[in-house]
């Protein structure tokens, strides 16, 4: 059924009485009133408890830690220019103009409300903030706190982030030439880090190195897109597939690729996130983790495989259940029988507060029956409880090193709770010795062909149906520029490219038709988009770096710059497209975005008036330099004007970083809710005024109402629950 043409579904609908009067009206979950989650649940305590997670005298400030809300963090983007500048704001202003508003209130001490740098996260660039993601929400006081937080996230120079969440990227010392891949990535938190660390080593050029950002659900591969454009980088690859499935990948000489760094932050029980999702405390159940712990192992195994010897790999997850943690780690070392070793990962987050690794726990049924080894466990429940569960002996414990792990605690920090190991690959796994790369190869393509006769055209239309409400609809192609490229020509005239740029690193998302938007890839993830487009689902590569811009008249080339791309292709472009600014320029600039009335010329510096009249119409560069900043953003030359070609998110950040007043994009969202409620009722004083002066009128309207009963609105609502069913029987 055609958007346009669906009919609205009153499935959420909701009857509203009053006055005697009948009338369906949109469900307002807010006008209900909101019951507060019991922060309880006996099994979970007598579980965890029975396993010893924490030592015993600790135990109550572990529950009591668990049943808190959690503080707000994030961290500052690592590899941008002016994130040092962002960081000395931070650090001077942020509890000054943001907070300071709340310490007159008795409920919050002003001590406690001072933003805190995360000691473990390199170069300060973390922060915790004591106040909860409710309170920064709905606080009037702390409206510009949340706008800044807004703000800065938009446009990529900030993430929010649970910090214990920020730990497995860290572990993983990527560097700017390796070869990684996020085997679970979405929502993408942890796939920035990684970008970020990939662009922080490269000394302002673009990495060889790359990172391919996996998810298995193609709904969450757009939010994990959405993530990684904030950081518009040209060496993110984001597939969608079975990670405990993995295809091979291979390079230019077709040769499996190997990856150098390899994060599996695989799905879990989650427990360890209570704090923020206290609706867990509901449905936790100790059958949850025994049904996660094979796939958890299966994915494990396959990010083995996928390692390069002497190469790191991260296994983590938001549980504190040793059977999803400890008993999946300890089963891959066993099986891989000395090829891969857990290492201490201490000096990596010095002065992070942790529990090791547990070396013995039992594994237990819904009704919490402990079992302390596999014989114990009676036949009929040997189907659900495994003999892989169990832990080793003392001695193979200490073999395995699993007192490495990292068991992260609500209480040490005041943060969520979280379990990392770190594991190196010392040599080839046992089964992989006994595969030449040559007989893999084969496989892998035998693999592509059987997947590439089940979606070709001549299935049934009914099945591509069904294909597409498990795997999505079939994403665009990505078509790289040839070396005589028509478009390129007019492009690297007009922006006097250098001779170093490599077209071919240049693509589309279009076979035919006019190219409306021109990617930017790193010529390493360009190597690995052609040789296994066909292998695996690719959903988004590239950075957007040129876009068309017919309507110019004035214009010598047909596309311009877009800021997205800017810092990947700024060291190519020539000086002839670019105009330099003083802060006072820069400033008017920003504060104008409007197309419609963009800056005039004549109102800007005489320097910038005479670089303005020695370079033709059209796009062009804005460079600014100052002590603390040096900023670069797109800007278009008009015959009379002069104006940024950037978002307002972008903008605003430009702004702060240079000490202006943003008091204008400051928006109170508590007073606008006031001005709307008030012009509501003044709208209905209006309306009411009118009923009483036609006192007759609309009579018989109720009168209809009244006499379409409470059984014929149940027999529409009855209809509108049928449709949605079937809309959800689809969407499974």
């Amino acid at each position: 059924m055609g958007r346009k043409h669906r009919k609205p579904n009153h499935f959420a609908q909701r009857k509203r009485y009053n006055k005697g009067k009948i009338a369906l009206a949109p469900f307002d979950r807010r006008s209900e009133p909101y019951k507060e989650i019991v922060r309880e649940n006996a099994n979970f305590e007598t579980y965890y408890k029975h396993e010893k997670v924490c030592p015993e005298d600790q135990f109550e400030k572990f529950m009591t830690a668990m049943r808190a809300n959690l503080p707000t963090t994030f961290r500052i983007t690592a590899f941008k220019g002016e994130s040092k500048r962002l960081l000395e704001i931070v650090k001077e202003k942020l509890f000054t103009d943001y907070i300071a508003a709340l310490k007159d209130l008795e409920e919050y001490d002003e001590e406690q409300l001072k933003p805190k740098s995360l000691c473990w996260y390199p170069d300060e660039l973390a922060w915790q903030l004591q106040l909860t993601r409710k309170d920064i929400r709905r606080s009037e006081k702390l409206f510009r706190l949340h706008n800044f937080l807004i703000a800065e996230t938009k446009s990529g120079n900030i993430s929010r982030q649970e910090c214990v969440s920020m730990i497995p990227p860290i572990l993983l010392d990527v560097k700017s030439h390796h070869k990684c891949v996020d085997l679970c990535a979405s929502p993408g938190s942890k796939t920035a880090q990684i970008i970020e660390a990939l662009h922080s080593t490269s000394n302002g050029k673009i990495p060889s190195g790359y990172v391919v950002a996996n998810d298995i659900d193609n709904k969450r591969c757009y939010m994990l897109v959405h993530q990684a454009k904030r950081l518009n980088s040209p060496c993110c690859l984001i597939t969608n597939t079975d990670a405990g499935r993995f295809p091979n990948l291979f390079d230019r000489e077709n040769k499996i690729i190997k990856f150098d760094r390899i994060l599996a932050d695989v799905p879990c029980s989650g427990d360890g996130t209570l704090r923020k999702n206290p609706d867990i405390w509901l449905k936790w159940s100790p059958g949850h983790a025994i049904g996660l712990h094979g796939m958890q192992y299966r994915i494990a195994r396959r990010g083995a495989e996928m390692l390069a010897v002497g190469g790191r790999m991260v296994y983590s997850t938001c549980s504190i259940n040793p059977l999803e943690n400890e008993a999946v780690i300890s089963r891959l070392i066993r099986e891989c029988d000395g090829a891969l070793e857990i290492v201490d990962a201490s000096s990596y987050v010095k002065g992070l507060i942790y529990n090791k690794g547990m070396t013995s726990w039992e594994p237990a049924t819904k009704d919490l029956r402990f079992f302390k080894s596999f014989d114990e466990v009676p036949v009929d429940t040997q189907t659900v409880i495994h003999k892989e569960m169990f832990p080793p002996d003392t001695e193979t414990a200490a073999k395995y090193k699993l007192e490495n792990c990292i068991r992260v605690l609500p209480h040490h920090q005041d943060t969520g709770a979280f379990f990392i190991a770190l594991i190196e690959k010392k040599s080839l796994l046992p089964w992989e010795k006994e595969v030449d790369d040559k007989s893999i190869e084969s496989s892998a393509r035998k693999i592509v062909e059987t997947e590439s006769t089940k979606n070709g055209e001549e299935q049934p239309e009914n099945a591509k149906k069904k294909r597409r409400v498990h795997y999505g609809y079939r994403e665009d192609p990505f078509v790289f520029f040839e070396p005589n490229e028509e478009i390129f020509t007019s492009i690297k005239k007009f922006y006097e490219l250098s001779d170093d740029f490599d077209p071919s690193c240049l693509l589309t998302r279009c076979n035919f038709g006019k190219k409306k938007n021109i990617y930017l890839c790193s010529p390493e993830m360009r190597d690995v988009l052609r040789k296994n487009e066909d292998i695996i689902k690719v959903i988004n590569s590239g950075v957007k770096t040129f876009s068309r811009c017919d309507n110019n008249r004035n214009m010598e080339c047909s596309f311009r710059l877009a800021n997205e791309g800017l810092h990947n292709i700024d060291q190519f472009v020539g000086n002839r497209r670019r105009i330099h600014v003083e802060n006072e320029d820069l400033v008017k600039i920003l504060n104008n975005l409007n197309p419609i009335d963009p800056p005039k010329i004549r109102d800007l510096s005489e320097t910038v008036q005479k670089q303005h009249s020695l370079i033709p119409s059209g796009s062009c560069i804005i460079h600014y330099k100052d002590d603390k900043i040096e900023l670069h953003l797109v800007g278009w030359r008009g015959t009379s004007t002069f104006r940024a070609y950037i978002d307002v998110d972008d903008s605003v950040h430009m702004l702060r970083l240079l000490g202006s007043d943003i008091s204008k994009y400051e928006t109170n969202k508590f007073e606008e809710k006031a001005k709307r409620e008030k012009t509501a009722d003044d709208d209905t004083n209006i309306e009411n005024n009118g009923k009483e002066n036609t006192e007759n009128v609309g009579i018989s309207e109720r009168t209809e109402e009244e006499l379409l009963g409470e059984d014929e609105l149940m027999d529409v609502n009855q209809q509108d629950i049928t449709e949605a069913a079937e809309e959800e029987l689809l969407a499974d």
